[in-house]
């Protein structure tokens, strides 16, 4: 697994350090954010593997037993029936490394993310003053 004390540059980078079988969860879990949230930017975050659109969108992260997915309190409020069967708390959600991905749940999670991020850029954007000639 990955050192703590370890600064990632790239997604890439964060995903090649650690082992084989965790790397194709996180491959899993990164292609289904991608194919929801197409014109998202990746960037290292907090560490994490994480997702920017008019902000950060999600981050996800890999454990000794678990893939981390933050998707915000309300993303996971949001989900929260569909999350039932997960250990999740008030930002995060926990998927067991013995079990496979819910990737249409995280896809349709990233979706809710997404209008809620380009819902948030639209009202900054009202919120602008246009200045005067």
């Amino acid at each position: 697994m990955s050192d703590p004390k370890t600064t990632f540059t790239s997604i890439d980078e964060y995903i090649a350090s650690f082992p084989e079988d965790v790397q194709v969860k996180l491959q899993q879990m990164r292609a289904a954010i991608q194919v929801a949230a197409p014109q998202a930017q990746e960037k290292i975050s907090y560490q994490m593997p994480t997702f920017f659109l008019h902000g950060n969108l999600v981050h996800f992260a890999a454990f000794k037993k678990h893939i981390g997915f933050y998707p915000t309190p309300s993303g996971i409020a949001s989900f929260a029936k569909e999350l039932a069967g997960y250990q999740n708390a008030k930002g995060s959600v926990q998927f067991p490394l013995d079990q496979p991905l819910p990737l249409a749940l995280i896809g349709e999670m990233v979706k809710f993310r997404v209008a809620e991020n380009l819902k948030a850029a639209e009202e900054r954007g009202k919120g602008k003053k246009v200045k005067a000639r």
